[in-house]
């Protein structure tokens, strides 16, 4: 049986394979390195499919069975973590959030805020938005500065559904800087 699978924002084939289910067909795209992005696979049944690798990116998956958001979000590992736990801070060169100048980092001192989104639907919201470092990599723009920030798994405020490597905490302290040279930056 053939299957299209189509871009849910322009209609346009993604792709087009021949396989035995929607299942097989999303596999085989995936193997072939289709970018799915944008796909639309509402309904469809994902239970034992691989999606290693997938960019569902955009993806409607409104009423895909078999698939749930641990599937899809790998950062929820952090929950489990136990002591201290270090991720990134992306900011400008005056050490403000690029997207939230509300708050200077210095390096030694610990920040809170009161006011955070723990609605895990929402990619960027309220906190202190925390990344991965490839995440603060591909985000980094010239004259930007990477942070080490070290927090525990209670300070977590959200990890957003699907994250592309970033998520919010309520508190962190920050303990380092990351060498631009080092990453290829500068």
């Amino acid at each position: 049986m053939k299957f299209a699978i189509k871009n849910r924002f322009t209609e346009a084939t993604i792709i087009t394979v021949e396989a035995e289910s929607i299942k097989s067909a999303i596999g085989i795209a995936i193997r072939e390195k289709a970018d799915l992005w944008g796909a639309n696979l509402s309904r469809a049944d994902l239970r034992g499919a691989n999606l290693r690798g997938a960019d569902l990116g955009g993806a409607d998956l409104r009423g895909a069975k078999g698939l749930t958001k641990y599937h899809m979000t790998p950062l929820y590992m952090l929950y489990d973590q136990i002591g201290k736990i270090r991720a990134y801070k992306l900011v400008t060169n005056k050490c403000t959030g690029p997207y939230y100048p509300s708050i200077v980092y210095k390096k030694g001192e610990t920040y809170t805020v009161d006011d955070f989104d723990i609605n895990e639907n929402v990619q960027c919201g309220a906190g202190i938005n925390l990344a991965t470092l490839d995440w603060c990599i591909v985000n980094w723009e010239k004259g930007y500065r990477i942070l080490v920030a070290e927090f525990t798994s209670k300070d977590i405020a959200c990890i957003p559904v699907a994250s592309d490597g970033k998520f919010r905490v309520s508190k962190c302290k920050i303990v380092g800087e990351k060498d631009l040279t080092e990453l290829g930056l500068k």
